[in-house]
């Protein structure tokens, strides 16, 4: 652990510092603590918890997704065994697949809570390695963009070909463009609910005010490219400019803000940069995959093979004195429509929210304004 930096794990509107739980130097400070007198528990930092009292002590409830289950057992069960032991608690865990509640008991108060805690930074702590579930996203879902992708794709693949690393693997799924808020692991039923809820909520606390129940209008123009060497590219994406000031920066902000209070998304940056992916050298292998974060990003550029946008780049870029070539460019009003995977798109209306796997193991979790 790095002392200056340590990892930070937001649970329940906290923040803990997660330190690792095999160190010793604490185990006789906690079980001095599992003796104090009862009224010392109100002291514990995770006093919110659901603490019942029982006949035989103290009993904790906690729900916690079954596929995280394996990284609290731990192998041969020890990780179980050793949080039991210096908590002095029991832990009852469902089985493998099976949704339902951890529970606690122990006949110390403080013992249970610090059980809770100590399962609650495990589970946070391997969340953060699991590959994507879901991407929170705006659908450009309408025929015009996806006829000007398919012509800027063309033209591509006329006069790039020859050029190192460029095939037509590396293009997105016209009926798939979109622009990312987010990416999410949702694990169970109960969480992708939680994400539906909160989107609904996100309309009514903000999305309307900010909006008027007005279309707002954006456009989609110029190329700009996520690496430091244009000859080694391996995300390509289209500019988003907004007709409406700042409104959907402001929308897609909240937003990611909202989803990272919840618990339901990491923050990666202080503000949403709105592009519409249209080349990923990802999508070689996986035409479904999303732009990788930090968990995954060290494996994936080993397996990656970039390629060489320096002729794109120039052929699309952006002049001081005139318009950008026409790749996406595209002034777009929402209107009612319906994409390729069957997702009512709207803007300006009654909001509709859809949450539907696509062919691989990601899906695409929209909101339509």
């Amino acid at each position: 652990m790095e002392v200056l930096r340590p990892t930070l794990i937001r649970i329940g509107g906290r923040v803990y510092r997660k330190t690792n739980v095999r160190e010793q130097a604490h185990q006789q400070e906690e079980e001095e603590d599992f003796y104090a007198a009862p009224g010392d528990a109100a002291d514990e930092p995770c006093d919110a918890f659901m603490i019942e009292e029982t006949e035989r002590g103290y009993r904790c409830a906690m729900d916690i997704p079954s596929p995280l289950y394996k990284y609290i057992i731990g192998k041969k069960g020890e990780t179980k065994k050793k949080l039991e032991t210096e908590t002095r608690t029991s832990i009852n865990i469902p089985g493998p697949g099976v949704e339902g509640e951890i529970v606690i008991t122990g006949q110390h108060r403080n013992g249970v809570v610090s059980a809770r805690t100590r399962i609650d930074v495990l589970a946070e702590s391997f969340r953060k390695k699991q590959p994507f579930t879901h991407f929170l996203s705006i659908a450009l879902n309408q025929a015009a963009i996806q006829e000007k992708f398919l012509q800027f794709k063309e033209e591509v693949l006329e006069k790039c070909s020859n050029d190192c690393g460029i095939s037509s693997t590396l293009f997105q799924n016209p009926a798939k463009l979109h622009l990312t808020i987010g990416t999410l692991v949702l694990l169970n039923e109960q969480e992708i609910q939680k994400a539906q809820e909160l989107l609904k909520k996100c309309k009514e606390d903000f999305i309307d005010s900010i909006t008027g129940g007005k279309p707002l209008t954006i456009e989609v123009t110029g190329i700009e490219y996520m690496n430091d060497d244009p000859a080694m590219i391996d995300v390509l994406y289209a500019k988003v400019h907004t007709k409406d000031g700042s409104k959907l920066q402001l929308i897609a902000d909240r937003m990611m803000e909202r989803f990272v209070t919840s618990g339901l998304m990491m923050k990666e940056w202080d503000r949403v940069k709105l592009h519409a992916t249209v080349m990923n050298t990802l999508f070689r292998k996986d035409p479904s995959a999303e732009e990788q974060n930090n968990r995954t990003a060290g494996k994936a550029s080993k397996e990656r093979e970039s390629f060489d946008g320096r002729k794109i780049l120039k052929n699309h870029m952006v002049a001081d004195h005139g318009s950008p070539p026409p790749i996406l460019h595209h002034t777009v009003h929402k209107e009612a429509t319906k994409n390729g995977s069957g997702c009512l798109m709207k803007f300006g209306c009654q909001n509709q929210i859809t949450l539907q796997p696509n062919c691989s193991s990601l899906s695409l979790l929209v909101i339509t304004l």
